[in-house]
């Protein structure tokens, strides 16, 4: 593609140094991603300058190179004439337009659903995709458990454990497009809200779950955090709201477009409630309460904090013009994510349990739900996740103390963590830190080897927190792992 920089819709060049036009065949925003022909994004980042990897992407085939400073623009030019040098005031905001452009607006040739909220994410997508396919509006989707097409997990490379960096948003968006779908939905967390990576995207319907405290490493603040997820709500035609939440309330009085309420209060105005929720042992059934009239429903998930999930989705499907007694009929075909209260078969009637909760709520909530099951003993791992607020580490061990039999504490994601200072952290929200029933892995492998280990006849082990997207962040490394796969070969080994 032959990019004239200056007739870009939507960038605000400041200074430009070289020549206005470039055949563009790549867009990148790491130095090592840069391949002959390649816009480079430079950005600063948690741990580096971008501008120090300026001169190693154009020696890999950069024509061109965004920045928000000049300070070294003119002197590369003299070293590099062949290249354009482009100062404006946001990269990223540039990046997300470029990136939208360059990939032919493949967003707009899609019904675009953005989901944010503290928890539930990854499964409202899950049943999004599910269910908006089963409506024969083939749905792909982006968040934690990676990238699905309607029919199948695709592989990627990718940029962050949510929600991709914009260049690999607008591409996954065309390769959707490409297969044959005609709908995407994804998760939308609050940092990337803030970084930009969905600046110019318009989406069909914005779904809110709930707020809590999270991200707080990055956010500082609670308000900071809240207001983040509220500015999705300023790009979307329509919503669905959670009104027993404190943020779906505040939504109630800002949001003005159209939209769809939920609630698991039926005595609440929302415009979809459940009551009568009962767990059975193929999932759960629940009275829907919906314009003045109330449906029998069973859907395959557990736990009700996922009948909550489950309207957000129905509300979903209104919101884009199914019909009630349509969406109705193929609930209870409904799929479920990956690695949320997923239930592998262990040898003697062993249950494990694989379940992404990684926050105060979500485990509270998750563990309610457990021990509604029949078991022996309760094993559970809990993690300290690196790349994620430190004060939130020692409320998940306070939350789990007294309430199970064994507790593994192990580490996600340590990133430039020591593992050891992170189950430290956890350790500091024990009562009683030296209790036999505590135990320390400094790895997930470790942490998942060491609560079966501790498994015996009719025992749960319930394997929690954030490693469900193939892999283990360390140093800035994708390091490979598969929670199913350490379980298989232990009792292969057996």
């Amino acid at each position: 593609m032959i990019l004239n920089f200056e007739q870009l819709p939507d960038i605000q060049i400041k200074q430009l140094v070289g020549p206005t036009s470039q055949r563009v065949l790549h867009l990148a925003y790491h130095s090592k991603h840069v391949k002959n022909s390649s816009l480079f994004f430079s950005m600063k980042g948690e741990n580096a300058d971008g501008y120090q990897f300026i001169e190693e992407a154009i020696q890999k085939g950069a024509v061109g190179v965004f920045g928000s400073v000049h300070r070294c623009f003119q002197q590369l030019h003299d070293k590099y004439p062949h290249c354009t040098f482009i100062v404006v005031d946001d990269v990223r905001k540039t990046m997300a337009n470029i990136s939208k452009f360059y990939f032919q607006q493949a967003d707009e040739k899609l019904k675009t659903i953005g989901v944010t909220g503290t928890n539930g994410k990854t499964t409202v997508a899950a049943y999004v995709r599910s269910l908006l396919t089963l409506l024969r509006l083939p749905t792909g989707s982006i968040g934690t458990t990676g990238i699905w097409s309607s029919h199948k997990k695709l592989t990627y490379q990718k940029s962050t454990p949510t929600t991709p960096e914009s260049i690999d948003l607008h591409q996954i968006f065309h390769d959707l497009e490409t297969f044959g779908d005609e709908a995407a939905v994804m998760e939308v967390s609050s940092i990337a809200i803030d970084q930009k990576r969905v600046e110019g995207i318009l989406f069909d319907v914005a779904i809110h779950t709930n707020f809590s405290e999270e991200h707080l490493e990055y956010h500082k603040t609670m308000e900071h955090y809240k207001n983040c997820k509220m500015k999705l709500f300023e790009q979307a035609k329509t919503a669905v709201i959670n009104v027993d939440d404190l943020m779906g309330k505040d939504l109630l009085q800002l949001f003005k477009n159209p939209m769809v309420t939920y609630s698991l209060n039926k005595n609440s105005n929302a415009t979809l409630r459940a009551d009568s929720i009962s767990v059975e042992e193929k999932g759960t059934t629940f009275e829907l309460h919906y314009n003045d009239n109330i449906y029998p429903v069973t859907v395959p998930v557990f736990g009700e904090y996922n009948i909550a999930n489950v309207l957000s989705a129905i509300g979903t499907a209104l919101l884009l013009n199914f019909h009630i007694e349509d969406i109705l009929n193929v609930l209870p075909q409904l799929a479920s994510p990956e690695g949320r209260f997923q239930v592998i078969e262990g040898p003697q009637n062993q249950k494990i349990i694989l379940d992404y909760a990684h926050t105060p709520v979500a485990l509270t909530r998750l563990l309610q739900e457990v021990k509604k099951l029949t078991y022996n003993r309760l094993i559970v791992m809990i993690a300290g996740i690196g790349i994620r607020d430190f004060n939130k580490m020692p409320k998940m061990a306070s939350i789990i103390e007294g309430q199970v039999d064994e507790v593994v504490v192990t580490v996600d994601h340590p990133g430039f963590h020591n593992p050891n200072d992170i189950i430290d952290q956890v350790f500091t929200g024990f009562a009683h830190p030296n209790a036999s029933n505590l135990h320390r892995a400094p790895t997930r492998r470790e942490g998942v080897l060491k609560s079966l280990e501790l498994g015996g006849a009719n025992d749960v082990i319930l394997l929690t927190s954030g490693c469900i997207n193939g892999s283990q962040i360390v140093k800035g490394e994708y390091i490979p792992h598969s929670d199913e796969a350490i379980i298989e070969s232990y009792y292969v080994a057996l």
